[in-house]
């Protein structure tokens, strides 16, 4: 690989994510990512595993979703960033099967929250709570603000064959509803309408959502890296 390609590959991460990626590095393990070396999807989350399915089906890699492993692991979320989850989780699914992992982990970001509920979004509603515990919650707390804005943020996390981290960020930007609307989905997709659109992501296709989200930016510049590793596999 010589320094022209890292060189393009860099600019074209940066179109995707929201920091410079002067500091990324290519370390060779991720070359040996093929259909023979699979990628652990670390998520017990059903909606997560179709959306990663769908976002990565233009690389030639196997998927193995941590649910599909013949013993469970519990990996406890207690980081105090999106990033430090996201790695927390991608190392342990690392460690426990020998494959590259990935991982990620989302907060919303409610402008009138400052920033809330952001690394405990999934835990808002209290450490048990369900996901439409969390969106009740959410419409409690927001019932009498007129400021609305909010964001989705994704940090992915990629632990490769050899134990070294690399991670990208994805943002979108919208306004919580009053109320939930569409069935598709899931978590908060009912209360957050992106903008520039008049549906939330639970009314959109899924396709649609895949084309503006939050985990898609991020995966787009994930997808970036490793199609750049790959097209050099004799490195």
């Amino acid at each position: 690989m010589d320094s022209n390609q890292i060189a393009k590959w860099k600019r074209e991460c940066e179109r995707h994510v929201s920091f410079p990626c002067s500091g990324v590095t290519f370390p060779q393990s991720l070359f040996r990512m093929t259909t023979r070396s699979p990628l652990v999807l670390a998520t017990s989350n059903a909606g997560k595993v179709e959306e990663l399915r769908a976002l990565l089906a233009d690389l030639d890699l196997t998927l193995l979703p941590a649910g599909d492993l013949d013993d469970s692991l519990t990996v406890v979320e207690d980081a105090d960033t999106l990033a430090g989850n996201a790695q927390k989780k991608a190392r342990a699914y690392h460690e426990h099967t020998g494959h590259a992992a990935l991982a990620d982990d989302t907060g919303l970001e409610v402008a009138a929250l400052d920033g809330g509920p952001g690394v405990h979004t999934a835990r808002f509603a209290g450490a048990d709570a369900t996901p439409e515990d969390n969106k009740q919650k959410l419409l409690r707390v927001l019932e009498e603000v007129d400021d609305r804005r909010a964001r989705f943020r994704t940090v992915v996390a990629l632990i490769d064959a050899d134990g070294t981290a690399h991670t990208f960020e994805g943002r979108c930007a919208g306004t919580i509803t009053t109320a939930p609307h569409g069935d598709g989905g899931f978590g908060y997709d009912p209360l957050f309408r992106p903008d520039g659109s008049d549906q939330t992501f639970a009314e959109m296709p899924a396709e649609d959502k895949n084309e503006i989200s939050h985990r898609r930016k991020a995966l787009d510049a994930l997808q970036t890296f490793l199609s750049g590793l790959k097209s050099d596999p004799g490195r």
